[in-house]
């Protein structure tokens, strides 16, 4: 298994390399339009290509690098059932799942932060098990913090913040020792107690997460919905050109 994070501190944007070395088929998850080449660059020194392209959902508060590596690559891109999207695209349905050589890729439906969000496990078969040894959580679980339910929505904040309590929990039917790889960090405007470590694990969250001691949805709904933070900066801007996949031409 291969495994290159990359850190954007400008937007405090994680995305993620990772795959298969023995098969040679590399993917990104989340990418960053600014980040383009080195994702290109680093797949070439590992001596892989990247096949596979996943978003966790339409992005917010950053561009998309999808459309530039589909355009110079030719991977395949992946999003969630019901992203509404204008681009070519496979659309995963929960529990569907992408074999990328001996890296074993498992849509989870997390619904929340938008209404159409998928979070990844990632297994390695080489490991002789099919149990998942890292999840990529875009914004649902986020490391001390969980994303924020309004950016996606017209005045149903609450109506999703109750949606991401579900998908929390089914987050939290992962062991403990899985790894977690979020999409943000400390100084995103997507949460508002972020951490600025960007690894934990589903382990450390379940002790130490707040916002996961509050059982009761309408207490969390109540906790979510509470002071959020201004929008990203041409939040609306950024949304259209992330559905159209128009953000190829400036990559």
């Amino acid at each position: 298994m291969l495994l290159r994070p990359f850190l954007n501190d400008a937007t405090s944007c994680a995305s993620y390399l990772f795959g298969c070395g023995t098969h040679a088929k590399l993917a990104v998850v989340d990418p960053h339009t600014d980040l383009v080449e080195d994702y290109i660059a680093t797949a070439a020194g590992l001596g892989a290509p990247i096949v596979a392209v996943f978003e966790t959902h339409v992005q917010a508060d950053h561009v998309s690098g999808l459309p530039a590596l589909v355009e110079r690559t030719g991977a395949t891109a992946y999003l969630p059932v019901g992203a509404g999207v204008e681009f070519e695209h496979v659309a995963l349905a929960d529990g569907e799942a992408v074999q990328l050589g001996n890296t074993l890729v498992t849509a989870l439906a997390t619904p929340g932060h938008a209404p159409a969000h998928h979070a990844y496990t990632v297994a390695d078969r080489r490991r002789e098990t099919e149990e998942p040894w890292f999840v990529f959580s875009g914004d649902s679980l986020l490391i001390g913090d969980v994303g924020r339910p309004d950016l996606h929505v017209a005045g149903d904040a609450r109506g999703q913040a109750r949606l991401l309590h579900g998908s929390l929990r089914r987050l939290l039917e992962l062991p403990d020792h899985v790894v977690l790889y979020p999409s943000h960090y400390a100084g995103s405007v997507c949460g508002r107690g972020l951490s600025g470590n960007p690894v934990s694990s589903i382990g450390f969250e379940r002790a130490h997460n707040p916002l996961l001691a509050v059982a009761e949805v309408e207490a969390f709904a109540d906790a979510l919905v509470a002071d959020m933070p201004p929008p990203p900066a041409g939040q609306e801007q950024i949304v259209a050109a992330n559905r159209s996949g128009a953000a190829s031409a400036r990559a």
